[in-house]
């Protein structure tokens, strides 16, 4: 069990307006790292049912593009006392464009340090498939427009275990975003699915409900 930590404002409707309006006034980057920050912080100073849970962090491409960011990150982990397994960084496809050496160069320095790269938004762009075999990858993170009709079409069924059967053969663990209804669930059960996110498990909880939401996941496990 893992969270994946989000942006959310008042103002805002949604993390993406979030990070347009801060792109719009040159902040962006400054805003994706505060929110790491804050997320890093938050994490290694959990306790109780989340002590030990893993976080995930989400990446702007401009992140992984800069020169000072692994650094930075791995300075930021140092400095919040968490441990670096703990933590998941997912990056897009858009992150790939402008450099791939680069940037798996990159991955495989956080790698080394116990850090796990997840590919997120799997499937959505035009190349996914060619960047498997180049980029030091732990999980795909399979987007919810590919699983949203495998209840009632087969061709998306197909799509949807292919990939599984492609990232068994990786060695990448399976991670479905968007699952909503139950049938998906034993679909994605029935292939070998590590994790899933989605409104059938919970929405986007705060700590204090995250904290809650895992003792009784756990309580119901044993």
């Amino acid at each position: 069990m893992r969270a994946e930590a989000l942006a959310r404002w008042e103002r805002a409707a949604s993390a993406e307006d979030l990070f347009a309006r801060a792109e719009a006034a040159g902040l962006s980057e400054q805003l994706s790292r505060l929110v790491q920050y804050k997320a890093l912080r938050a994490a290694a100073a959990w306790e109780g049912p989340l002590r030990r849970l893993r976080i995930s962090i989400n990446l702007l491409p401009a992140d992984i593009l800069q020169d000072s960011y692994v650094d930075w990150l791995l300075g930021q982990i140092n400095s919040v006392g968490i441990d670096p397994k703990r933590v998941t960084i997912e990056i897009t496809e858009n992150a790939l464009l402008s450099d791939l050496e680069t940037v798996a160069e990159r991955l495989a320095i956080l790698r080394k340090e116990g850090i796990k790269v997840a590919l997120d938004d799997f499937g959505t762009g035009y190349a996914s498939l060619s960047y498997l075999g180049s980029l030091p990858l732990d999980a795909l993170k399979i987007d919810r427009g590919l699983v949203a009709r495998i209840g009632t079409s087969e061709r998306d069924r197909i799509v949807v275990r292919s990939i599984f059967t492609l990232a068994r053969d990786l060695g990448l663990a399976v991670v479905v975003e968007g699952v909503e209804s139950t049938t998906q669930l034993l679909l994605l059960a029935e292939w070998g699915c590590d994790m899933y996110q989605g409104f059938i498990g919970a929405g986007a909880l705060d700590e204090m409900e995250l904290s809650r939401f895992v003792a009784v996941s756990r309580s119901t496990a044993a």
